[in-house]
């Protein structure tokens, strides 16, 4: 019963099904952290986890959250962390159901170096990213379908030590900007993703034993940051209609997102230390639903997978419909999984849920779908948890429409969710809908350190002088009872 897990790595659940598809698809964005061969190499363009929601203070508003570079260990200097400059970085919107960008925010980085004869990052301490002490720093430009909305935008550094940024939480505020009708972020993070990778990767174990409904946990991201993009737009700028939609009903208020990142296509070492770019932008990563591409697809497709676009993730659907995780769930561990056809995978990870977050004539592909005009649930903490939550932990299987797949909040359990989805134990299939399938899980139940109720909602990094690593879940952790 521990390799239950199974339908952990599975567990990219169905998500992958959009997927895994037969477990060879080059569709959708995968979600993670070092999920494909190629991308595990080129970490400033790995993107690890994609979140789109309602913004909880700001409900006319949705926030759009593409998190970047892996497994930051927060003491990594002297050359600490950054967005590549080399690298062109995308949120993508599908407005009308049909796979394809209609809507695209781009951002471009470009390094500035005040004192090229020193190693240090910093040479003093930084109370502003404008300080001249702070020696390395960014800015971007920010564009969106091509047109530039603003350009110089600073980007705070990584969090050094309270001894080189005495007060990181104002550097990082400094990194919030309003263009027009936008706020927008680029920055380090703490990585907001929670998951016990260890057991995963142990030989699919549970922790500390099976279902993983009790706690028992280990969060390995605890302690580590990431490079994060948040751009919180008005709901009228993503409808195709350019209208705020008000009612869930409206054939305008759902639409599908992903992120993706590009490098030019000819990189040419110059044997001086420099190199050159040249060519077509090519895409080397993609993500929406989380854990797709690191957990279910085979060695052999996982590059190809990142390359790939969504209007492709059609010719998949037969994988979906019969994914070969529930056959391995039913076959070596005698869960009773749902019979195929799975249409209840179709409708969660290909083309969100009838009556929830299925557009009209939607054309089946991975991406995270959301109904705009479905209000945020009130911020708070749930029993048995300590960190602040956007609502239920477990989303739509919890009682909440305004959560996962409907969107993806930072505090939304998505691994305990895939796996429960994958098993059939959800509201879409009620025979099936049973203890153990309605309670598998990780035993990680949330976030190691506390979320934003204001944009840009993520927690600001650890810092490299003291910072934890990995957190036990105490049991007996919190369930999803709607």
């Amino acid at each position: 019963m521990r390799k239950l897990f199974l339908v952990a790595v599975v567990f990219a659940l169905a998500v992958a099904l959009a997927a895994s598809i037969g477990l060879y698809a080059p569709n959708a964005k995968a979600s993670s952290h070092r999920e494909a061969p190629l991308i595990s190499q080129d970490p400033a363009a790995d993107g690890t986890d994609f979140y789109i929601f309602v913004s909880p203070d700001k409900p006319d508003s949705v926030t759009l959250i593409a998190n970047y570079y892996p497994f930051q260990d927060p003491a990594g200097g002297p050359n600490f962390y950054r967005f590549g400059d080399d690298v062109l970085y995308r949120i993508a919107v599908d407005n009308n159901g049909d796979a394809n960008p209609d809507i695209w925010y781009d951002f471009q980085f470009q390094t500035h170096v005040r004192n090229g004869n020193t190693f240090l990052f910093n040479t003093g301490a930084v109370n502003s990213v404008n300080d001249s002490t702070l020696n390395i720093y960014q800015t971007y430009t920010l564009s969106r379908n091509g047109q530039v909305l603003a350009s110089g935008l600073t980007v705070p550094p990584s969090n050094v030590g309270p001894h080189s940024m005495p007060n990181y939480q104002t550097l990082f505020n400094e990194g919030i900007h309003t263009v027009g009708d936008y706020k927008v972020f680029a920055g380090q993070a703490e990585d907001a993703f929670f998951v016990d990778l260890g057991a995963t990767f142990d030989l699919l174990t549970i922790r500390p034993g099976a279902p993983g409904n009790h706690g028992g946990g280990n969060d390995d991201l605890a302690g580590f940051n990431v490079q994060s993009l948040a751009i919180q737009v008005p709901i009228s700028k993503l409808t195709r209609d350019g209208k705020t939609p008000s009612s869930a009903t409206d054939a305008n208020a759902i639409i599908g997102a992903w992120t993706s990142s590009y490098r030019h296509g000819t990189r040419v070492l110059d044997g001086k230390g420099g190199q050159n770019q040249s060519g077509n932008w090519v895409q080397v990563s993609r993500l929406s639903a989380p854990l797709v591409n690191e957990v279910v697809v085979p060695l052999a497709f996982k590059d190809y997978w990142n390359a790939s676009q969504p209007s492709g993730d059609a010719i998949f659907l037969g994988g979906v419909q019969d994914p070969e995780p529930a056959r391995l769930l039913k076959l070596l561990y005698g869960l009773n999984v749902p019979a195929t056809p799975r249409n209840d995978l179709v409708a969660i990870f290909l083309t969100g849920v009838p009556g929830l977050n299925q557009p009209a004539n939607v054309k089946p592909s991975e991406m995270i779908r959301l109904n705009m005009a479905i209000p945020p649930s009130t911020l708070g903490t749930e029993a048995g948890g300590t960190q602040l939550h956007f609502g239920n932990r477990c989303g739509l299987l919890g009682g909440d429409n305004a959560g996962y797949p409907n969107g993806r909040r930072l505090s939304d359990d998505v691994v305990d969710i895939a796996l429960q989805a994958v098993a059939g134990g959800t509201p879409f299939t009620a025979a099936n809908n049973i203890a153990p399938n309605n309670q598998l899980g990780d035993g990680v139940d949330e976030n190691d350190v506390n979320f934003s109720s204001t944009f840009p909602y993520i927690a600001g990094p650890q810092n490299g002088f003291a910072h934890p690593h990995h957190r036990y879940q105490t049991p007996p952790g919190h369930g999803c009872t709607p």
